[in-house]
């Protein structure tokens, strides 16, 4: 906040981020940013390799997280934005 104007500055504010993910797309978990995540480390290292080789569909978007359906008899996953990538 400016100290002359009381207006908040913002160029320092964080860049924000455009939603590049829509209901219906088709996508895969990114391995290496997954694995380099604080959520990879407080899941279970064992991940199911279907996860990284896709598709998904994208079902619902919520914030940062899209509901992911996968094309197996398993339930449907909520996962970052930041670690999902395009098919």
């Amino acid at each position: 906040m400016s100290e002359q104007t009381g207006k908040v500055d913002d160029s320092q504010s964080p860049p924000q981020i455009k939603k590049k993910f829509r209901k219906g797309d088709l996508v895969k978990v990114d391995r290496e940013k997954y694995s380099n995540s604080l959520e990879s480390k407080a899941s279970d290292t064992n991940l199911p390799e279907y996860i990284f080789q896709g598709p998904g569909e994208v079902l619902l978007i919520k914030g940062d997280y899209c509901q992911v359906r996968w094309r197996r008899p398993v339930p449907d996953v909520w996962i970052s934005t930041y670690h999902i990538v395009l098919y």
